[in-house]
């Protein structure tokens, strides 16, 4: 059974009608800011929002492991292409209408930069909102 993304009233988004799908943890306080905010901007409904938390999904819909999904930030474009990390994120910001600053972030320097902050934000995340669960990863005190 192939899980459709809904919206916020319910009712089932298709891929196609979208720029972008994002598989987010909405148990992530700072991923749900984030999503919360890319909500209230997508005034022409271009994002479909899948929260990877949710009892209800199920990653084999979209053909990467559940601990992959919650390593880094995934997206999967209209046609089926799963881009993650920084590319996701340009990707929304493009679709709210921030398309100039997506691009800017491509320019060398910027692009390395924002890859290592995004990739050291990632590893950490779960420490950093005080998620971890076992021995060796402690929330911060």
């Amino acid at each position: 059974m192939t899980q459709q993304p809904h919206d916020a009233s319910g009712s089932v988004d298709t891929l196609a009608q979208k720029e972008i799908e994002v598989f987010f943890d909405g148990d992530c306080p700072l991923c749900v800011r984030e999503i919360d905010m890319l909500r209230r901007w997508d005034k022409a409904s271009r994002i479909a929002f899948t929260d990877i938390a949710n009892d209800d999904f199920d990653a084999s819909t979209v053909g990467i492991p559940w601990p992959d999904l919650m390593a880094r930030i995934h997206g999967r474009l209209p046609d089926g292409t799963i881009i993650e990390g920084v590319e996701v994120f340009r990707k929304l910001y493009g679709a709210v209408g921030y398309r100039k600053m997506a691009e800017y972030s491509r320019l060398p320097g910027i692009s390395h930069t924002l890859d290592g902050l995004y990739t050291l934000f990632a590893k950490n995340r779960l420490r950093l909102t005080g998620r971890c669960t076992d021995d060796v990863c402690e929330a911060p005190s």
